[in-house]
């Protein structure tokens, strides 16, 4: 397998396409030596294999139906389940699911086959069962959301049984149940639109249940689960917002999956891995290999080969071809394509290589190497690889000859030739041969047919039996895990404190307000429903609609070395974010959920820079960690309150929850300062930004705000929390109680004065409640705030934009000129000068507070400083910092 030709194998000579008849094995050297299709193969004797044979799915016009990696809901009916006796183009076929159904089943009760669909064919470690998933024809006149759904299904051949897996045909139409894989335990795990743990929390949140849709809204999200072998004790393990599709056990028990990246922005598809309960999930392999040599590619169909390599299917999101290419990628020793695992830096890649041929082309109109729909390698100790592959053919629009003899493969003619067009797609499948570089056919290629899926049923090692990790009882109990930091100043490695980690991280040396990080904030994202549940406009998240909505769970210090130890909720998608002391963001945004189990401790050495290509987020590829801990045990660390000791290898924020036993978020923004040792030093002033200290609504419960649980949430709606700020009365009085000065944002940021009158908004910034003229679903002041504006003046006492004269580069002005070129004059006679508008950036933006220095400029240091106590600017900042969404949460949108 590890031998390339340096050219395409041609598999089929003509003879063989335009007969349909023989078999034959061919090299690289293009010679052809028949084989009788009588002959048992000389290595794999009487082992069935499995395949998927559809009828090529096209549209009313003939055109083949596109399939999208983003869309694994989507319906192609004309598919079965067939089983060979053996590798061998005459060996018996049978069909095993067109059983299930009768013709009358079909949309179409003249089809000569039940139009259902199969796919994700796995099969068994001992080799005798099959898992697919398998969806029901439609039912003439239901509606979409009432027509079958995939399920999961499984065929026994040693009883020749055929089974659904959940049983019920309530809870079996509950969701969308692809992509089935055996656990070595004997359960199941797979890919569904269930979302069973999610739907509970929402629940538990106050909302109402529901599958969530992805990221781009335009599906509900499917996510990995696990059932017992006979559909029961459903579990939801992962808790991505888009899609996680695709799993198989690795042989040391973890499961790999393909996830598709799309918090905040579209980072594509690619691998990931994690426990088969949920436990330490981590980024594999891809996260920036997506473009090889110019293609665009995802990971998806993953399968591991008998010498550890992951054997992956590279596809762009939509494909109209059935198929496209394969790859081995060695993910042992590297975490993208040109990027190795630490302590490998000799090594320069490509971690990616042709599984089979090096010609295959998905960009151009023609491959060379044709289309893979399905490779399966055997675990015979042989090497070979079964594969479905569509061969390069054209067909030329010049001759005058039909059927078959039109049709010729792209290696007998110049496809550059503009004659040439390719032809149709003719999926047959094949068997390759490393020892002898040959290729043997197994089913013929039929038109208007494809086969698509390929399995060899034939045993093979039975992975490692994951066991679980030690889990925290009392965490479990509370549905609660913990995420640990090491350092939030090791960046990719590097030490980024400011005066080394060592000085840093001692408080006789360093006090807190040297170092500008000062506490992390712990978001999650919201669930979107779908439009039948609850309509959510686009206004509704405001300028950035990638962001969607977002809860913020709780705040926690970062102590001297840069370590954060904080329980956080379990099973819900989470992303952390530095702050400084003012409670603003000062980090970029975490654009991957994150997500931990009840009772486990993920840990991660530090930070990482969106665009770095550095090894990060996978422990076994990364650089050592910048904090190596407690040199001692049962010392306190250097330069610090000795009543906080050390067990060795411990961060400060690890000691610090076991002595003292804070490792709780908070609502608040809170700060204490435990490290300095009073006996040396004054301790540094305590910092509290408190929504007790807000007169305006608060964006938490009164119960959540004195007792954080895990299912406390924060959520920022505009109308409701951050306009309140705008509009409450700010009156400054003397000693006598005598009003002197009014403060009040909407009393001048107002289009009109307190008498009705109209007036130029201070700043050109109108801050009032009132609809926008730009958007009447929106707030004056939400427009003002975070969209760019004209500047306005008062003509006859209306308000209207500002016109300014138009000039060139040396201050002359520019005149009205018609389609000719000549001046446009006036009734007087006089040419027309030419005006526009004058723009006004805004002041805010979704990139956060700090970003947002124009409206921070004047709130802090400027003219309206003190005019908003500390708690408020607070609750301005870390709205905009997650986004400055005009809703947080979706059921808070008024319904038309």
């Amino acid at each position: 397998m590890k031998q390339r030709c340096a050219s395409q194998f041609r598999l089929l000579r003509r003879a063989l396409i335009l007969s349909g008849l023989g078999v034959m094995l061919l090299g690289c050297g293009e010679s052809v030596v028949s084989q009788s299709g009588d002959e048992p193969d000389p290595v794999v004797v009487d082992v069935p294999i499995a395949f998927i044979k559809r009828s090529i799915p096209v549209d009313e016009n003939g055109s083949i139906r596109e399939n999208d990696l983003r869309r694994p809901e989507l319906f192609f009916p004309g598919a079965g389940l067939y089983i060979k006796t053996r590798a061998s183009v005459s060996a018996e076929v049978r069909n095993i699911t067109d059983a299930l159904f009768s013709a009358t089943d079909s949309q179409d009760a003249g089809s000569e086959r039940p139009q259902y669909d199969v796919k994700d064919l796995e099969v068994s470690y001992d080799g005798t069962r099959l898992l697919f998933a398998l969806r029901a024809p439609e039912i003439e006149g239901l509606d979409d959301d009432e027509q079958p759904t995939w399920n999961i299904w499984e065929y026994d051949r040693t009883t020749d049984e055929l089974t659904r897996i959940i049983r019920s045909d309530i809870v079996a139409e509950a969701g969308q149940d692809t992509a089935p894989v055996y656990l070595p335990d004997g359960r199941i795990l797979f890919s569904s639109t269930r979302q069973r743990t999610n739907q509970a929390i929402l629940l538990d949140e106050g909302k109402a249940q529901f599958s969530a849709v992805e990221e781009s809204r335009s599906t509900q999200a499917s996510v990995l689960h696990v059932m017992d072998a006979n559909g029961e004790n459903l579990t939801q393990v992962s808790f991505n917002q888009s899609h996680d599709l695709d799993p198989i056990v690795l042989a040391d028990g973890k499961v790999l999956f393909s996830r598709w990246d799309r918090a905040a922005s579209d980072k594509g598809i690619h691998l990931y891995r994690m426990n088969p309960d949920g436990s330490d999930l981590e980024v594999l392999y891809g996260r920036h290999s997506h473009d090889f040599n110019g293609r665009s590619q995802n990971f998806v169909q993953s399968r591991i080969t008998p010498d550890g390599q992951v054997l992956v299917a590279l596809r762009d999101y939509r494909n109209d071809r059935l198929g496209g290419d394969f790859a081995l990628l060695d993910v042992n020793s590297y975490i993208d394509t040109h990027t190795p695992i630490a302590g490998n830096d000799s090594l320069t890649g490509p971690a990616q290589v042709a599984a089979l041929f090096d010609n295959v082309d998905t960009e151009a109109d023609l491959s060379p190497g044709g289309y893979f729909a399905s490779v399966y390698p055997l675990w015979d100790g042989s090497g070979r690889q079964l594969f479905a592959w569509s061969q390069c053919r054209v067909q030329d629009s010049s001759a005058s000859s039909t059927g078959a003899d039109k049709y010729l493969p792209c290696s007998d003619v110049d496809v550059s030739d503009e004659r040439y067009t390719a032809a149709p797609l003719l999926y047959g499948l094949w068997m390759y041969d490393p020892a002898s570089e040959t290729q043997q056919v197994i089913a013929l290629p039929e038109e208007g047919l494809a086969y698509t899926e390929v399995v060899s049923m034939e045993p093979r090692p039975y992975p490692a039996d994951y066991t679980a990790e030690q889990l925290d009882a009392e965490l479990m109990a509370e549905n609660l895990g913990v995420l640990h930091v090491k350092s939030i100043y090791d960046l990719d490695g590097d030490d980024t404190s400011p005066f080394g980690l060592a000085a840093t991280s001692d408080p006789s040396q360093t006090s807190p307000s040297q170092r500008r990080a000062r506490f992390v904030r712990v978001t999650k994202s919201v669930s979107i429903p779908q439009r039948d549940v609850q309509e959510v406009p686009n206004i509704a998240f405001g300028p950035n609609r990638n962001l969607l909505m977002r809860d913020v769970i709780g705040y926690a210090p970062i102590e001297p070395d840069g370590s954060v130890w904080i329980e956080v909720p379990a099973n819900v998608p989470l992303a952390i974010s530095l702050l400084d002391e003012n409670g603003k963001r000062i980090s970029q945004r975490h654009d991957n959920w994150l997500q931990v189990i009840p009772g486990e401790v993920k840990t991660c050495n530090g930070c990482h820079t969106v665009n770095s290509t550095v090894p990060h987020g996978r422990l076994d590829a990364e650089n050592p960690s910048i904090n190596q801990g407690a040199a001692l045990n049962g010392s306190p660390f250097p330069g610090a309150n000795p009543e906080i000791f050390a067990d060795y290898g411990d961060t400060m924020a690890q000691a610090r929850a076991r002595v003292l036993g804070d490792s709780y978020v908070t609502a608040d923004v809170v700060f204490e300062d435990v490290w300095t040792d009073p006996a040396q030093t004054q301790p540094a002033e305590a910092i509290r930004l408190a929504y007790a200290d807000l007169q305006t609504p608060l964006p938490i419960s009164q119960s959540c705000a004195q007792n954080w649980t895990s299912l406390c949430r924060i959520t920022i709606n505009f109308p409701e929390h951050i306009q309140p700020l705008f509009d409450l009365p700010r009156m400054v009085t003397d000693e006598n109680g005598l009003e002197v000065a009014d403060h009040t944002c909407v009393s001048c940021h107002n289009s009109m004065d307190a008498d009705g009158n109209t007036q130029v908004p201070a700043a050109q910034l109108e801050l009032t409640s009132r609809p926008s003229s730009n958007d009447p679903k929106l707030m004056t002041s939400y427009r003002e705030l975070l969209y760019s504006d004209n500047e306005q003046e008062i003509v006859d006492g209306l308000l209207v934009d500002r016109l300014v004269v138009v000039t060139d580069e040396d201050g002359n002005p520019l005149y009205e000129l018609d389609e000719n070129g000549e001046l446009i004059l006036d009734e007087s006679g006089n040419p027309i000068e030419r005006t526009s508008t004058v723009n006004l950036s805004q002041p805010a933006t979704v990139r956060g507070a700090e970003a947002s220095f124009r409206l921070f400029r004047v709130l802090e240091t400027g003219s309206h400083a003190g005019w908003m106590t500390p708690a408020e600017q607070r609750l301005l900042a870390e709205w905009l910092d997650i986004g400055a969404q005009y809703y947080n949460n979706p059921f808070d949108v008024p319904q038309d």
